[in-house]
């Protein structure tokens, strides 16, 4: 599918990026194709950086509960600039811009039965007044055709940040994060998220929903955090 015919919409915009006019979409031409777009070859699990698209070694020794991961972009600039404005400064523009570009990515690939996003904790949403993932999933529901299920998943622990911690101190900090009070069963779920880091809150949810009955979970990110030099 052509990135740029899915940025439509019925009125000209001004690019979220550099203020000029954009036409039928959030960002004008030049910054669409300027984003960093996470094209490297990649471990169809985690979407990690790997030689020729293998599976990288940290799912080989530690399988994921989540069958494998499509990300838009690499966490570079300017997402570092435009996710923490939407998540932390509530600039909800941003959220539809974000969610075109994971469409544009995930298109041409099978599609799920239904969408979930990454659920926050009813504290956080009180705070914030919005679920950033779910501003994002609407736009992707729509762009995709596909349902969108805010209700079937609930964050019940409001657990410290995971900035800073090692992989195993965010295990510990997840576990029981998540609970699933919807129907699940026999379904293929995808799930929506700004960043993938490490990937644990991902994996923990998931592990959640194939306890539940899912039949298949995979995830869906606007970002995916790289190593230092493997931005393309």
């Amino acid at each position: 599918m052509n990135i740029r015919s899915i940025f439509k919409q019925p009125f000209p915009f001004s690019c979220l990026l550099c203020g000029v006019t954009s036409g039928p979409g959030y960002l004008c031409k030049a910054c669409l194709a300027d984003l960093p777009w996470h094209r490297l070859p990649q471990c169809p699990r985690c979407a990690s950086p790997t030689p020729n698209g293998q599976v990288c070694g940290i799912c080989l020794k530690r399988p994921p509960a989540f069958d494998r991961t499509r990300a838009a972009l690499a966490y570079a600039f300017p997402l570092d600039r435009l996710i923490p404005r939407l998540k932390y400064n509530g600039q909800l523009a941003i959220a539809p811009a974000l969610g075109e570009c994971l469409a544009a990515a995930v298109a041409p690939g099978p599609r799920p039965d239904c969408l979930i996003p990454m659920p926050l904790h009813a504290r956080r949403i009180r705070e914030r007044g919005f679920n950033h993932a779910t501003e994002i999933a609407r736009e992707l529901a729509k762009q995709l055709d596909l349902p969108l299920d805010t209700d079937s998943c609930q964050r019940i622990r409001d657990t410290p940040p995971q900035m800073g911690l090692k992989h195993d101190a965010r295990r510990r900090n997840l576990r029981g994060a998540f609970t699933c009070s919807g129907n699940v069963r026999g379904r293929r779920i995808a799930l929506v998220d700004d960043v993938m880091t490490t990937g644990t809150s991902l994996d923990e949810l998931a592990a959640t929903l194939k306890q539940a009955g899912a039949m298949e979970v995979e995830t869906w990110v606007v970002a995916r955090t790289l190593p230092p030099g493997d931005v393309a």
